[in-house]
């Protein structure tokens, strides 16, 4: 099969791996229909080691499944699936608590000798816990949607939920790409009143805005704290959709004291602010990587029912042998989220 492989910064190949296989009764096999190029992936892509192994990508995928194991029982060849983008057994004591990214026997796609979301076709493991079967066609025109599911639009839900945000709050959003996106249609679908995006790319911006972003700060530093400042007044609840130093300095600066900082953005630091100044603030930070199996089921409805349509963050599409085209134009700013068409 056709594959994305990374093989150090700036250097993604497509090519001949070998097709995958039932390995563990439990495992399924699914023909990828769609995948993307996720923000995450910006990172190795720009400091990544060389290495002459490489490393194969993607972990966000939707497809038919081809074949399943013996064991697993709630899905047959045919069905259309969508993956989010860690495997758990949805079984463990984890698990049963809706952390689906701590499962004791789950994974990432990519290592450990399970393929990457960027290829024809994927072996998963504990196919029955993590696969979620979709009630359309592989044509459907909600495709997109659904494929955002897999983790740009549970992660921003995850950040909505774990920053408490609820009917008539106001909420900043740090952050225009996918995930801060669909943060916002997030915090809008839970009913914010108010919510405020931290971004300066204006495509991007007016569609927050589409998603019901109530004002956009184009301003950063301290410039864009006391903007929010004087657009809040106090607030109370920030989702940081970046990762870097910086967009955790401006949630902190603009968050009031008791306030809640909700992380989605991978972080980019080993070390952030967290002495006696903050200590005496009582702010309450948490987030952290989306258990996105738990929230694909809650969600599924509104995607079905045109209540959300986070699918708008794809705005181009490539088939599998121009990936690298789509890695170089994310990384330019040029793409918001490429779609993948194996």
């Amino acid at each position: 099969m056709r594959a994305t492989v990374m093989y150090g910064a700036g250097d993604v190949r497509v090519e001949d791996r070998p097709d995958p296989k039932i390995v563990q009764t439990t495992d399924a096999v699914v023909r990828v229909t769609a995948a993307c190029v996720c923000g995450s992936d910006l990172w190795p892509y720009g400091s990544m080691p060389a290495t002459e192994t490489g490393r194969a990508m993607g972990h966000e995928f939707l497809g038919v499944v081809e074949e399943a194991g013996a064991d697993v029982t709630s899905l047959s060849a045919g069905d259309l699936v969508v993956a989010p983008f860690t495997y758990s057994d949805n079984t463990c004591d984890y698990c049963a608590e809706g952390l689906h990214i701590s499962c004791r026997n789950g994974g990432r796609y990519g290592v450990d000798g399970v393929d990457g979301g960027q290829g024809e076709a994927v072996r998963v493991p504990h196919a029955d816990g993590t696969l979620v079967k979709l009630p359309v066609a592989a044509d459907s025109a909600l495709i997109p949607s659904l494929l955002a599911l897999s983790d740009v639009m549970t992660t921003g839900h995850h950040g909505a939920v774990t920053a408490g945000v609820g009917r008539g709050d106001t909420v900043l959003v740090v952050g225009d790409g996918a995930v801060g996106l669909c943060a916002v249609i997030a915090a809008r679908r839970l009913g914010a009143e108010r919510i405020l995006l931290a971004g300066r790319h204006e495509a991007r911006t007016d569609l927050g805005r589409h998603f019901g972003a109530t004002d956009v700060v184009a301003e950063r530093g301290e410039e864009g704290i006391a903007r929010i400042r004087e657009l809040t007044g106090k607030l109370d609840k920030v989702i940081e959709a970046v990762g870097t130093r910086p967009a955790l300095d401006t949630a902190l600066g603009a968050v009031r004291d008791g306030g809640t900082i909700s992380r989605l953005g991978v972080p980019q630091y080993e070390q952030g602010p967290i002495g006696p100044a903050e200590f005496m603030r009582n702010i309450t930070l948490t987030g952290g990587a989306s258990p996105s199996r738990a929230y694909i089921e809650q969600l599924l409805p509104d995607v079905l029912d045109g209540a959300i349509a986070p699918g708008r963050v794809f705005d181009r599409t490539y088939a599998l042998d121009r990936t690298p085209e789509a890695y170089r134009a994310m990384a330019d700013r040029k793409v918001l989220k490429a779609l993948i068409r194996p």
